[in-house]
């Protein structure tokens, strides 16, 4: 049987990204082998580098598979052809040979034209309506839809290590140690007056460890401050919030002394009652029930807030979404247009969230577990900036340097 072929070709800081140390290995992986045709560096921090590659499989098969897999680090065939398309059999079901998107820039090629694939984000489908291309998640397709099949008439664009490092591109794929941490807040302070100055829109995804290491009054302060737009969290931030607010202890433990107090194990529960007998949150607080703490600030300064529940709730509150797939939806439409998001101490949200992102939206992640950025970086988010350190520490430092 003969080989078969084709040639690709790739532009970007290929060297600085690894990508092109990437490219080949993938082309080994899929036991094919390549030849190099052209290679020109970049000469300057703004030139792109452009490589010609020809690929040589066994079959038509293992070239389709390398061919989907370059794709996604940038490299694409010379000869365009428009996206292929097959009908979605029913609703919530494709044809098995699906494009399968990443959270990297994304084009489609309709009728001879490159077009920009909208609400970009990893692990969906590509449904084409007229010349408009969109990624929409399995469920949401429905029977008769036009779903983009195979690599033909896609393009993707990976997210560049900047060449001179500007910024902070000094930390990526980093995970910094404690060493760095004052650092590190400089530069996400230096981010935040950016995105603001910008008039971009910055998201906070926090879990409960905000408040059991002391962290609410620095996280009211950026509230106060006007650097938060939205607040990504689940059911537990919010009642031992509300439980500090009412009681001083969180866990049923004095933060103020950090002992355990009698019959603390229910406060919790009794800050549940609160809230519910006042009919919410927001309600809580419109009624003076709830007078301090980050949802109180959240509330008084017209921060949104989206409560994400799960299995474990106590409760819940009757602001927290119960609904999987009602709080997904909610937390879509709460990220679109964010420029930067901050992820405080939670990894099952912050996960989630990261799905949810383009590549080109900014994240830094802090938390005293490394494992947390790292899940991250394996789950394709790999724009994310990893902090390792005490997130009340860390907010404390930041609330400091944008005072």
């Amino acid at each position: 049987m003969p080989n078969s072929t084709e040639t690709v070709e790739a532009r970007g800081h290929l060297i600085d990204s690894q990508l092109l140390a990437s490219i080949f290995d993938k082309v080994i992986e899929h036991g094919c082998t390549y030849e190099v045709q052209q290679f020109d560096i970049g000469r300057t921090n703004e030139d792109f580098s452009h490589l010609t590659l020809k690929v040589t499989a066994p079959d038509e098969v293992q070239l389709a598979e390398l061919l989907l897999e370059l794709s996604a680090l940038g490299a694409h065939p010379l000869a365009e052809k428009d996206a292929a398309t097959r009908p979605a059999e029913k609703s919530g079901c494709v044809a098995e040979d699906f494009y399968s998107t990443t959270n990297h820039r994304t084009q489609v090629r309709i009728g001879g034209r490159w077009v920009e694939v909208e609400a970009q984000r990893m692990d969906a489908v590509i449904v084409l309506e007229g010349a408009r291309g969109a990624c929409r998640k399995l469920r949401d397709v429905r029977a008769g839809d036009a779903v983009v099949v195979g690599h033909d008439g896609i393009r993707v664009t990976p997210q560049f290590l900047s060449r001179d490092r500007h910024g902070f591109a000094f930390m990526s794929n980093d995970i910094s140690s404690e060493r760095r941490v004052e650092l590190s807040v400089a530069r996400v302070a230096a981010m935040l007056r950016e995105t603001r100055a910008a008039g971009g829109r910055i998201a906070v995804v926090a879990g409960p460890v905000l408040v059991h290491t002391g962290g609410i009054e620095y996280f009211c302060q950026l509230v106060r401050g006007g650097w938060v737009d939205v607040l990504l969290s689940g059911n537990a931030l919010a009642v031992h919030d509300a439980e500090y607010a009412f009681f001083g202890t969180s866990l049923g433990v004095d933060l103020a002394h950090g002992s355990p107090v009698e019959e603390g194990h229910k406060n919790h529960m009794r800050a549940i009652n609160r809230i519910a007998r006042a009919g919410g949150l927001r309600a809580a607080v419109e009624q003076g029930v709830l007078k301090s703490g980050v949802m109180h600030a959240c509330v008084t300064h017209g921060v949104d807030f989206v409560l994400a529940g799960s299995i474990r709730d106590d409760g819940p509150l009757p602001d927290t979404l119960m609904d999987l797939v009602e709080a997904q939806e909610r937390y879509a439409q709460a990220l679109r247009d964010v420029q930067l998001v901050l992820m405080l101490s939670t990894m099952l949200h912050s996960i989630g969230v990261g799905n949810m992102l383009p590549s080109w939206v900014r994240a830094v992640c802090v938390d005293i577990n490394p494992a947390v950025v790292t899940k991250l970086a394996d789950r394709g988010s790999s724009q994310t900036v990893g902090i390792v350190t005490d997130v009340g520490l860390f907010l404390s430092q930041l609330a400091r340097s944008l005072a």
